[in-house]
């Protein structure tokens, strides 16, 4: 079987397990806060190889500062990128009826 050039469900995959990793520091209290401050830049670099260009760009900062930021670890950032990148963004390359 051919390999799949569009990785949308590789990406959602990772995705959820990438944002199953940020929660997790809620299990560990105390530890927690210090383990966001070593994931938070993982999670940025690997939202940048997940999705390229502006889009990777701008959802690798967000990742970073929302896993910085005390509570935010809840916000699934990696998989309201992926919703964005294969949902909402598709409907924009409908060709436009004159």
């Amino acid at each position: 079987m051919a390999e799949e050039k569009d990785p949308k469900y590789r990406n959602l995959f990772l995705g959820l397990l990438f944002d199953g990793i940020g929660m997790l520091s809620f299990m560990i209290p105390g530890i927690g806060e210090f383990s966001d401050v070593i994931w938070a830049p993982i999670a940025g670099w690997l939202m940048t190889r997940l999705y390229k260009g502006r889009v990777g760009q701008a959802a690798g900062v967000i990742a970073f500062t929302e896993e910085l930021i005390p509570g935010l670890d809840v916000i699934p950032t990696f998989t309201l990128t992926w919703i964005y990148t294969y949902l909402l963004s598709k409907k924009k390359s409908l060709p436009a009826k004159e």
